[in-house]
């Protein structure tokens, strides 16, 4: 069955004032679909199955052609066990013998909240978080004449299914119970620092970070593809370095070893004369991408927090007044205004007032110039996408922080409904307030394969926004939701440092299932936890 919702970027503007977000949950008799306005403005219109049940959907006419603007047809099934039997947990086969009949009757209506939509939905239970501690129970209120047939506790970290049954029809949701971050993180460190450096190469590339293709375990160092480079995103596998030895986790020596071999390769390969960075090492021709910028200006602003060095302080200030001048007042980068007001802090602090106050002014200025555009963005790497609108959430919130400007506020409530729409209400902890995002399998999985990615690693995008909201506009639930969002995140960690940045969701993408992917074997160079969670079988690299 096709959904018609029009759930395409194609530009800020038209997105804004004629786009919807189609928000999914395939959850068996517990099924229903939010079409919501990309504005975040009422009304929305919500499609709720009251016979029959729905256990998955699919995605036609995402490929090559259609790129990252479209996120393509949404077909919702009553079962998808022919082609994928272990998506969402688990499809039943549907078989009907001659002269048999099977309904399937949804109610569609208009509705002008979210919550009076899902007040609608007649839900068999209430989750009001979706993660939980490893060896905890979830929180599940369960209404009345429901029972809970399986997953109420979990000794494995990840993903686990929850079954529900009402008056004969069976649901299903999931939850994700989770290791403790220390865990998580010095797993993933230790992987890093032993699987994710090319030390074939000589000094500095040896320090860089590398993909690794979770097939084989083997390192991606020459493949051509702008995002699997040596530079760009990979940055945060330092950022991950540093954030742990500011904590004390891990090896301190070997972090600090990783982290100054790193700020060399990053000095000497990737920052160009003009102060531009390149996405990586590799000689040639690129255009500018001035993303890259704030990444490496955050790096370089920690290290010297780390180690007391003021060149480290003073590159992080010099990429930035560079980005400018390249043209970053234009744009929406992400982390860009928590750079700067970051660098602008430590140069402040260091004696240089002055420094302190044009980055700020800048900044300021960049703030007045998206106030006027209004729905207008220019368009990115996607013409309009959530890593557009949080970085204009942050842009806002920062600005208002330095100069408490009440036009700054009044351009926030919108940009923060914006936002908010990217991720819907679902039941389901890949899935509620994670942004849509139906590109990066492609760009970033090992199957290059398009499709919703939930969540994606950008996701967090959207909590970071959250947490610098100023207070008038903060709550409770702001509050909440951004806590869930980084919960939910930790779904593509194991115990034993693994991660996917592409766990493509639909059961089918144009026909191509995802892949299922089962871990190579343990190179055992340092003291590896054991893989607690099987592998999802529609995860991607």
């Amino acid at each position: 069955m096709n959904v018609p919702v029009r759930d395409v970027y194609d530009g800020a503007r038209s997105a804004l004032a004629r786009g919807c977000h189609a928000h999914v949950f395939t959850g068996g008799a517990w099924s229903w679909i939010l079409a919501e306005p990309m504005s975040g403005a009422a009304p929305l219109l919500g499609v709720i199955v009251r016979e029959g049940s729905l256990w998955a959907y699919s995605v036609e006419s995402r490929n090559r052609r259609t790129s990252s603007n479209a996120r393509g047809h949404l077909l919702v099934h009553p079962t998808d066990h022919a082609r994928n039997p272990d998506a969402f947990g688990g499809q039943p086969v549907l078989t009907l013998a001659a002269g048999e009949s099977h309904t399937l009757s949804w109610e569609l209506g208009w509705y002008d909240s979210r919550e009076a939509f899902l007040a609608a939905t007649d839900a068999p239970a209430l989750l009001p978080s979706l993660t939980a501690p490893l060896g905890s129970k979830p929180a599940v209120e369960l209404a009345a004449g429901t029972k809970l047939l399986s997953g109420e506790t979990a000794v494995r970290h990840g993903v686990q299914h929850l079954d529900l049954e009402r008056d004969g029809r069976t649901s299903r949701t999931a939850v994700a119970f989770l290791a403790p971050v220390r865990l998580l993180t010095e797993a993933r460190v230790e992987r890093i620092l032993h699987e994710h450096r090319p030390v074939e190469r000589p000094d500095p590339e040896r320090y860089a970070f590398v993909p690794v293709d979770t097939r084989t375990g083997l390192r991606q160092t020459e493949n051509g593809w702008p995002d699997w480079t040596d530079g760009a995103e990979r940055t945060g596998m330092a950022v991950l370095l540093q954030q742990a030895r500011r904590r004390g986790w891990g090896d301190r020596q070997a972090i600090d070893d990783a982290l100054r071999g790193f700020a060399r390769f990053a000095r000497e390969r990737l920052v160009q004369p003009d102060g531009s960075v390149r996405r990586g090492s590799r000689p040639g021709a690129e255009p500018l991408r001035l993303y890259n910028t704030p990444w490496l200006a955050h790096f370089f602003l920690d290290q010297f927090h780390l180690y007391g060095d003021g060149a480290d302080l003073d590159l992080a200030a010099s990429l930035l007044e560079s980005g400018y001048a390249l043209g970053a007042a234009g744009q929406l980068l992400i982390g860009h205004p928590e750079a700067v007001a970051g660098v602008a802090d430590a140069l402040e602090a260091q004696g240089h007032p002055e420094r302190a106050g044009s980055l700020r002014e800048a900044l300021i200025d960049h703030a007045d110039r998206f106030v006027n555009l209004g729905t207008d963005l220019p368009a990115h790497e996607v013409t309009y996408e959530q890593s557009m609108v949080a970085p204009l959430v942050s842009l806002f919130a920062t600005a208002y922080a330095l100069r408490p400007d009440e036009r700054f506020v009044a351009a926030l409530r919108p940009a923060v409904r914006w936002l908010r729409a990217f991720g819907g209400p679902q039941p389901h902890v890949r899935l509620r307030d994670i942004g849509i995002r139906h590109w990066d399998g492609y760009w970033f999985g090992i199957d290059r394969q398009w499709g919703d990615v939930f969540p994606h690693y950008w996701s967090v995008l959207t909590a970071v926004a959250l947490r610098r909201l100023p207070a008038q506009l903060q709550t409770e639930e702001s509050r909440r939701t951004a806590d869930a969002i980084f919960a939910a995140n930790l779904v593509d960690f194991t115990p034993d440092g693994r991660t996917t940045c592409a766990f493509v969701m639909p059961s089918c993408v144009d026909g191509v299932l995802p892949i299922v992917r089962t871990p190579w074997p343990t190179i055992r160079t340092g003291p590896w936890r054991s893989c607690c969670e099987r592998p999802d079988p529609r995860s991607a690299a």
